[in-house]
């Protein structure tokens, strides 16, 4: 049963993967000096989209182009590397 089974994780180490992420995060925010055309920008509405049509291409084709990479290597991959025999035992 699934429900039964003990966390990977502890929860004092769950504490310490979320001060990582979180620190690292933040650090890559902090680091980016503002310009003077950002302090001067008005806020975006509350209507507008958080992710932008130019940002919905690039998600939308990196995917693509990552899906394509797996596929490739998934079942191309499999016949150049020589590692299964027609009875399925290795070399």
């Amino acid at each position: 049963m699934v429900c039964c089974q003990d966390s990977p994780l502890k929860a004092i180490q769950m504490l310490w993967v979320n001060l990582i992420m979180d620190t690292l995060a933040s650090l890559a925010l902090a680091t980016e000096l503002p310009t003077e055309e950002m302090l001067k920008r008005k806020p975006y509405g509350r209507t507008k989209p958080l992710i932008s049509r130019t940002m919905m291409k690039n998600i939308i084709g990196h995917a693509i182009y990552q899906l394509t990479i797996i596929f490739t290597i998934l079942f191309a991959g499999l016949s150049h590397t020589h590692t299964h025999t027609h009875d399925g035992l290795m070399d």
